[in-house]
């Protein structure tokens, strides 16, 4: 049985549920005088909540549990000749590959054919055990839930109280997902650092991420020095709000005071339009049209310059975020409060002095929030310094030459066949680490900025 068969008839089952339930306390309701607890749309969302959670949580407990389990089996009818001097995962990998006759996979053993064989008749086994098995559960819960229904029972509550704990789970999944990739990122760069001295890292000029492929190797010792790459950070997303921050703050305030509705219709989707082209697509902008402009602006103004910079990626960068400036600080000044204009206006000021002594002085933690989510979108982006600012981890602050991003050498180290415990590849986690931990001091200033002017406006 196929497990998507196994879903959808959980499904199915699921809705008959709700409409058994909703129909025997729909009969409860005619049948006296006296009146029901819940309405009878509760009782069949009770049933339904019933038949539905038990057996996905089941279904999804098993399949976590397939694999492995069918990996061992597996391996313990093998010969031990067969696995000796063998990595356990990487005869498991072979043998799914040769079940699923992927890659062409040749100089296949009698012992490994069998072994395939064992998988997908394991495998199949296992769907049906498990489809079967969810679909028994859904058909008992469906049978314990409709017990309990008649005029005391108190469905509304039963069914809040199920939808509570999913709540409660998914609130519980994004925390534990933080602090899952918060642990894989400092186990793994506690690794790295048993290898690189943590001094060399912070402080270091150099990054030349090589290792040597073999012992005694010559000239393949790397230097993992962080500076130059958190400088061409630190540069390409400064250059990107010097674009958006000004263009989207004062288009925002042009939407929100000035522009009559027919033009904010117009305008605003048009800039939102920006938002949703492919950073790639932007990448191309600045590789083939803004670079060679910057570089020959540069020529003529007797200033050297690479035909990859910081200056045309931050540009585009910058193109690329104004929506996210616009959008939030066109929200943040348009919730200030009409009363406080009023006041001023009454007061005697222009509308000029309005916006700019009550109306952006009481959207100031707004406006900060939108920019620190810029800076961070800028800080994310990979493809448009990929393209347009070049690798190499150049220690400059001259805008006209060529510059590398955090992201770039995540992505850069990562790339390709490299032995996983190297100080190359987990130097990867290092840079993350870093990342993770500027964007939180970045979100942490916002919330002292709204924290502190909160209190002024409220």
């Amino acid at each position: 049985m196929s497990l998507t068969v196994a879903t959808y008839t959980i499904l199915v089952l699921s809705l008959v549920g709700y409409l058994m339930g909703y129909r025997w306390a729909k009969n409860l309701e005619r049948g006296r005088a006296r009146r029901l607890h819940s309405r009878p749309h509760y009782h069949g969302l009770w049933v339904a909540l019933c038949m539905l959670l038990p057996a996905t949580i089941a279904m999804l407990a098993a399949i976590a549990l397939r694999g492995a389990v069918i990996d061992w089996l597996v391996l313990q009818q093998m010969p031990e000749s067969y696995l000796a001097d063998k990595d356990r995962s990487l005869v498991t990998t072979r043998l799914w590959t040769i079940a699923r006759d992927q890659f062409g996979v040749t100089n296949v053993r009698d012992v490994e054919e069998a072994a395939a064989a064992r998988l997908l008749r394991l495998t199949n086994l296992a769907n049906w055990a498990i489809g079967l098995g969810s679909i028994a559960i859904s058909f008992g819960m469906g049978v314990y839930a409709l017990r309990p229904l008649s005029h005391t029972f108190q469905a509304r509550n039963a069914a809040e109280r199920i939808i509570l704990w999913i709540l409660v789970a998914c609130s519980a999944v994004a925390v534990l997902t933080t602090a899952g990739i918060v642990f894989t990122l400092i186990f793994d760069s506690l690794r790295f650092f048993s290898m690189v001295s943590p001094t060399e890292f912070l402080f270091g000029l150099d990054w030349r991420p090589i290792t040597a492929i073999r012992e005694g190797q010559v000239g393949q010792e790397g230097s993992f020095g962080f500076v130059p790459v958190l400088v061409g950070t630190a540069q390409i997303a400064f250059l990107a709000i010097l674009v958006a921050g000004p263009i989207g703050l004062l288009s925002a305030i042009y939407m929100v005071e000035f522009a009559p509705h027919r033009v904010r219709a117009t305008a605003k989707p048009v800039i939102e339009v920006l938002a949703g082209i492919p950073t790639v697509v932007y990448g191309f902008f600045a590789a083939t049209l803004v670079a060679p402009l910057v570089r020959d602006l540069g020529n003529a103004i007797g200033i050297p310059a690479s035909s990859e910079s910081a200056l045309a990626a931050g540009s585009v960068m910058g193109i690329m975020i104004i929506p996210f400036v616009s959008s939030l600080s066109d929200d943040v000044v348009s919730s200030v409060p009409n009363r406080l204009r009023q006041a001023a206006y009454t007061m005697g000021a222009t509308q000029g002095e309005t916006i700019m002594r009550v109306v952006l002085p009481a959207a100031l933690p707004g406006l900060v929030s939108a920019l620190v989510l810029a800076i961070s979108r800028a800080i994310g982006e990979t493809m448009i310094v990929v393209m347009a600012a070049g690798l190499a981890a150049n220690l400059t602050l001259n805008p006209f030459e060529s510059v590398t991003t955090i992201t770039v050498q995540i992505t850069t180290v990562l790339t390709g066949d490299q032995p996983f415990d190297s100080p190359m590849t987990l130097s990867a986690f290092a840079l993350a680490l870093a990342l993770f931990a500027i964007t939180l001091m970045l979100n942490l200033f916002a919330l002292q900025v709204m924290e502190r002017y909160r209190d002024q406006y409220d």
